[in-house]
């Protein structure tokens, strides 16, 4: 049922009836986490996770154990974990590669009785061509749905945390749906191999991983029309990958619907050339815009003066230039009070939102981080609520103040710093990027 290759309007998509009492918006990372674990241990029947990954810290390692805890206690119980095939193979930036997640995933498999499956997704031959970055925890008749990744700053399990959109759902036909899609094109496929047990090089099933990444540039959710509505609140899950996929249409339908208001969360100002000339005409129709973006030391790739230098410093940098000069340009429509652009920034914390509401009548949760990579590399997923009754207008503005309430307003760019004010070394990179325009290629690719 590819029900978005024809681009329906947004009003006939199909949808999982959902209840507002169905639907509950998580404050923070502790309560994510605390969330996440609670789930685990009353679990039944199933826990499907699916992340970009799952790190051997605290927070990963108390995830790892409470799944083998509840494998233990029900050994009827179907455990399973999705996570990237690349970045669980590598060590984080400076570390050796003995020190990888999939070598931490299998001594701790070795060291239990039971089985707990954890299967490596490539969606590429490299990682810097695409990652899985699909989103959702599935634990019986539930879909916690976050953008975040399973580890210590996401899951705010020591001094520092990520901060994020963390949602639970209560949805059998929404969980079956998800589980449906894992069981049916990840699970078995030639290309997927459990991380848990010895697996082959890259380079040796890079013929599969092509297969494979052509087969899911055509998979969808089922959404089984006796039970779908297409009235009514609800929920739609949506896949993408690929240019002009279902994911990166229904994005750019809802900025053309917008009427009145539009939120969108990004973590990483580069938004493709599709995105932004959306935002002009929402602009140009009246729209009132508002963009919640981190500041640049609220980026996760940020790197203080006082630690070593490594080229990733400079992506912060390079966003805040996209930043400054999408400012720039609508400096207007700042004046007029039609585009807010706000900078997130607590403390030593970062931010990780994404997401978008759209005239209090669509809320889309997302991993997507709404740029060019995002549109054209990672496999990617989404929910869309429907709200046309807006029955979810008090949490959703709950949300949105909880966000806003560590932003500043850009009043005009020059608030933003130019390239003038950068550390020395980040200047320095990227006025010989500018040169040669790679820059550009490096918008495309983050």
């Amino acid at each position: 049922m590819a029900f978005l290759l024809d681009r329906p309007s947004l009003q006939r998509l199909p949808r999982f009836p959902l209840s507002a009492a169905a639907f509950t918006t998580l404050s923070s990372a502790t309560a994510f986490r605390h969330t996440l674990l609670a789930a685990i241990a009353s679990a039944r029947q199933r826990i499907y996770l699916t992340a970009l990954y799952l790190e051997q810290d605290e927070a990963g390692r108390e995830i790892l154990a409470a799944l083998f805890e509840a494998k233990q206690a029900n050994p009827a119980l179907d455990v399973r974990i999705m996570v990237d095939w690349h970045r669980a193979q590598r060590g984080r930036i400076g570390e050796n590669h003995d020190s990888c997640n999939a070598a931490w995933y299998r001594e701790e498999c070795s060291r239990h009785a039971v089985e707990l499956p954890i299967y490596g997704v490539p969606a590429q031959t490299r990682e810097l061509f695409g990652v899985l970055h699909l989103k959702g925890f599935i634990v019986d008749s539930q879909v916690i749905y976050s953008g975040a990744s399973l580890n210590n700053v996401y899951l705010h399990k020591q001094d520092k945390y990520r901060f994020d959109r963390y949602h639970l759902l209560e949805n059998a036909a929404l969980a079956d749906s998800m589980a449906q899609l894992m069981c049916q094109h990840f699970f078995n496929d030639e290309a997927v191999f459990r991380l848990d047990k010895p697996v082959p090089s890259t380079r040796s099933i890079r013929k599969e991983i092509r297969a494979f990444r052509t087969r899911l540039e055509t998979i969808h959710y089922t959404l089984p029309p006796e039970q779908t509505c297409q009235h009514g609140m609800g929920v739609t899950p949506v896949l993408g990958l690929g240019k002009g996929n279902a994911l990166n249409r229904l994005i750019l339908q809802l900025i053309a619907k917008a009427e009145q208001r539009l939120v969108i969360c990004t973590p990483y100002f580069n938004f493709p050339m599709a995105v932004l000339r959306a935002i002009n005409r929402a602009l140009r129709r009246g729209v009132e815009v508002t963009i919640i973006v981190g500041d640049k030391t609220a980026n996760d790739f940020f790197i203080p003066e006082s630690e070593p230098f490594r080229l990733i410093a400079a992506l912060p940098y390079l966003y805040e230039m996209n930043l400054r000069r999408f400012a720039k340009r609508r400096q207007a429509h700042i004046d007029a009070g039609k585009l807010h652009l706000q900078l997130w920034k607590e403390g030593d914390n970062s931010y990780h939102l994404k997401g978008m509401w759209c005239d209090q009548q669509y809320i889309l949760l997302t991993g997507n981080n709404m740029n060019p990579r995002a549109f054209r590399l990672d496999l990617e997923n989404a929910l869309l609520i429907h709200d046309p009754e807006q029955q979810l207008q008090t949490q959703s503005h709950t949300e949105q103040q909880h966000i806003l309430q560590h932003t500043t307003r850009v009043d005009h760019y020059r608030q933003l710093d130019n390239v003038r004010h950068y550390p020395l070394k980040i200047r320095t990179l990227l006025t010989r990027l500018s040169r040669v325009r790679i820059d550009r290629m490096l918008n495309l690719m983050l």
